[in-house]
């Protein structure tokens, strides 16, 4: 009974204390990752932007972040060259996200891009007596608008546009341009409301 109500009476204040623990903690990462990445960048990170967890930044650094930017942990982020990333305002860049550019990415306003997602502008080139390894790449820019929102797990190839308020599936592979407003999946991604609607129409 004793052990009950002592229980009881520490409960509360325990709880407290360590939720206010939990809170320290949470916001020491965030300041820690935040300054961790800006390190690494060649241009200013703005403040705005919150840094939920460790980002790897591999090549020339240069990364443009926009203002409220949401960053979850274990961004791969590459640039090599001349080569820049550009993120808009808003964007949301979920749990080990790759992007990787030799060419140039530029991701719009309010953009989301799931999980997993790797969005690279370049392939590897093939040289008869040559290492893969050594046989060099060839790349083109890939272009997302603003409020596109990207699932879990998608492939974006080079050369790639995809227009505003596009949406695209979980694991797709985007090997061509993707309209406005549209909605794509599959291997290779296709429209899925056309291809819906020529269903209803057989």
């Amino acid at each position: 009974m004793f052990h009950s109500r002592l229980k009881s009476l520490l409960v509360v204040p325990l709880r407290g204390m360590l939720r206010a623990i939990a809170c320290f903690q949470e916001s020491t990462r965030r300041l820690y990752s935040h300054a961790s990445l800006a390190a690494h960048l060649r241009t200013p990170l703005p403040t705005s932007v919150v840094v939920l967890g460790r980002a790897w930044v591999y090549g020339t650094g240069d990364v443009r972040f926009g203002d409220t930017a949401l960053i979850y942990p274990d961004l791969h982020i590459e640039t090599q060259g001349s080569a820049t990333i550009i993120l808009g305002k808003g964007v949301v860049l979920s749990r080990g996200v790759h992007l990787v550019a030799m060419k140039g990415i530029t991701i719009g306003d309010g953009t989301m891009i799931g999980e997993y997602t790797s969005i690279r502008d370049a392939n590897h080139s093939r040289s008869e007596g040559v290492r893969l390894r050594d046989s060099g790449h060839f790349a083109k820019p890939i272009v997302l608008g603003s409020e596109v929102w990207i699932g879990r797990g998608v492939t974006i190839l080079g050369g790639v546009t995809i227009g505003d308020g596009a949406t695209v599936g979980a694991n797709a592979v985007v090997t061509r341009d993707v309209p406005a407003g549209s909605v794509v999946a599959g291997v290779p991604a296709k429209p899925i409301l056309q291809a819906a609607a020529d269903v209803r129409r057989a």
